[in-house]
């Protein structure tokens, strides 16, 4: 069951990406281009997800357990270290450069673009290094060895 609803929450969103446009890299620098042709759709997408996980956020966790688990993982660090900044910093520029965050790119996939593999390719690629040359925060375990993959 479990599967099943992960299997279909994922379906939705790939849905919900493909009708906003937010597969086409052309969006996201559309978005960027605040000097020339700017595309506001992305602020709209943006908004719209902000509105629904502010409410659906509030309304899970006022129940004792997820429906189909026994608990709810939420992130409980609160703490800014220099991983999150590099992290994110490299997030924005390749969603800035590239038009591309992860989610859409897995959904751009299906439209066989050689552009979208090499993208998606090279994302795999960072996840690899990042966890050959980064030691996990919080831990003691090695770069290279994570403790519960």
């Amino acid at each position: 069951m479990r599967f099943l609803s992960f299997f279909l929450l994922g379906a939705l969103f790939a849905i919900g990406l493909g009708l906003s446009g937010m597969t086409q890299p052309t969006k996201v620098v559309g978005f960027l281009d605040l000097f020339g042709a700017w595309d506001p759709a992305l602020m709209f997408v943006m908004g719209g997800a902000v509105i629904v996980n502010f409410v659906g956020y509030r309304l899970a966790v006022g129940r004792p357990h997820p429906l189909l688990a026994a608990r709810f993982d939420i992130p409980s660090r609160r703490d800014i270290d220099w991983q999150l900044l590099v992290g994110a910093s490299l997030f924005g520029a390749g969603w800035g450069l590239a038009g591309f965050c992860p989610g859409p790119a897995l959904v751009a996939l299906a439209s066989g673009s050689a552009d979208v593999m090499v993208f998606v390719g090279a994302m795999f690629a960072g996840f690899v290094l990042k966890d050959l040359l980064v030691k996990p925060a919080g831990s003691n375990v090695p770069a290279g060895l994570t403790a519960s993959r």
